[in-house]
């Protein structure tokens, strides 16, 4: 709370401005950070006067075969302008302290100092960069503009509209609003559905804490059903909207993605009809009976909310007919704190905690087992895959012998 006096050299503030309260932080996707400067351009202002963005993600797979692991293009997208690369005020330049090639001796010396004689270090040319480092010129996706949804850039007119994925998404958003980013995490969570379709071919699914829904879609070209839940009116009706943009991608392989809230704060579905996004009978009737997949990307940021996700995973599991997996993505965060005047990686941590509490669970009825999945899957989305992206697996199984009177869910400390 900050308490604001006017000074003389200013007049009285109104009685509603006598005090100024900073209700959250500030929080921008890594995913953002790269897109050009000079793209971005707002599509509309959501119900919460927030800009909202349209962005690209290119899929690297073949139309032909579909996505299979190792079948990715390996070719470099050509620059689409003639300006600086994309991103280049916001990442790390891969530079060349060396003179032209053919330029030696003191020429070449001459080459590298400015008039003043400082050392003008030269940007190795695009095409040279190692091709062992990140393609930090082709992570960030292409923000378009409503008016040229329909001409994506050259890129995009000499490709399938099967190559990509159109995301409605904002930026810099307050904490509560994060969902409505895209996260790598969930970029990563995508990839491995790609990666393993076998896993999710004909699979009703169930994703925790959708956001923008980008996991989801990828899951409903293969899976039957995908259940996309949030919370929140505006966030789902965004998720529902990018959902319709890329109804030709699930269409393909005859899948849906029906976006419902979902509170992990409370026991029960929403059925109320009046209430949008709520639940009917026959939809929880096929997410009891059928679901198989419960995924869940980038939701481990807040101790209580990974706490309420973890007791919801715990109580959907003993309600579901059949056994499941949970696949839930996250992403290390290293923060400097002062209260540990050390890095930490709190909500990671936490995360974790809840990983071997829910593997000690035990009521005689369902166990829980808990391993880490390598992430080194061939990349199918353009995207930086970092080494603090990591993806877990929780498989939900039945415990062999007499099954406990029927009652609630048991509790989950967390």
């Amino acid at each position: 709370m900050i308490n604001v006096e006017p000074g003389p050299w200013s007049p009285a503030p109104a009685p509603t401005m006598d005090e100024i309260t900073f209700k959250s932080d500030t929080v921008l996707s890594d995913v953002h950070l790269y897109t050009p400067n000079q793209r971005h351009l707002m599509v509309r202002l959501n119900g919460m006067g927030q800009p909202v963005f349209l962005s690209q993600f290119k899929l690297l797979w073949n139309r032909d075969s579909g996505v299979k692991g190792g079948d990715v293009r390996t070719e470099e997208t050509p620059p689409t302008d003639t300006g600086s690369p994309p991103g280049s005020g916001c990442h790390r330049e891969d530079v060349s302290l060396q003179a032209k090639a053919d330029t030696s001796g003191q020429e070449g010396l001459e080459a590298q100092l400015d008039e003043d004689g400082d050392l003008d270090v030269v940007r190795r040319p695009r095409a040279a960069s190692d091709p062992s480092g990140p393609l930090r010129d082709k992570v960030h996706p292409m923000i378009l503009t409503q008016e040229e949804d329909n001409g994506l850039g050259d890129e995009a007119r000499e490709s399938s509209p099967h190559d990509f994925i159109k995301i409605e998404h904002t930026m810099a958003t307050p904490l509560e609003d994060v969902g409505k980013q895209v996260w790598r995490g969930a970029l990563l969570l995508a990839d491995y559905v790609l990666f393993q379709r076998d896993l999710f071919q004909g699979r009703t699914v169930l994703e925790l804490g959708g956001g923008t829904g980008l996991a989801s879609i990828v899951a409903a070209t293969v899976a039957r059903t995908v259940y996309c839940t949030d919370v929140g009116a505006d966030l789902l009706a965004m998720c529902q909207r990018n959902v319709a943009l890329n109804s030709h991608l699930t269409a393909a392989g005859g899948g849906v993605v029906k976006v419902k809230e979902l509170d992990w704060l409370k026991d029960d579905l929403c059925t109320d009809p009046e209430v949008p996004f709520s639940w009917s009978e026959e939809d929880i009737s096929d997410l009891y009976g059928h679901t198989t997949i419960l995924l869940a990307a980038e939701v481990f940021y807040d101790d209580d909310l990974t706490d309420a996700l973890f007791k919801t995973l715990s109580r959907l599991a003993h309600k579901l007919k059949n056994a499941c997996t949970a696949i839930l993505s996250v992403e290390k965060r290293l923060n400097f704190t002062l209260r540990h005047l050390d890095v930490t990686c709190e909500a990671y941590d936490h995360f974790r905690s809840c990983l071997r509490q829910l593997e000690r669970l035990a009521d005689g009825r369902l166990r829980f087992v808990v391993e880490p999945v390598d992430a080194s899957f061939p990349q199918l989305l353009v995207y930086e895959r970092i080494q603090q992206l990591e993806l877990w697996k929780v498989f939900v199984e039945p415990v062999m012998g007499p099954v406990p009177s029927a009652g609630t869910a048991p509790r989950l400390l967390l």
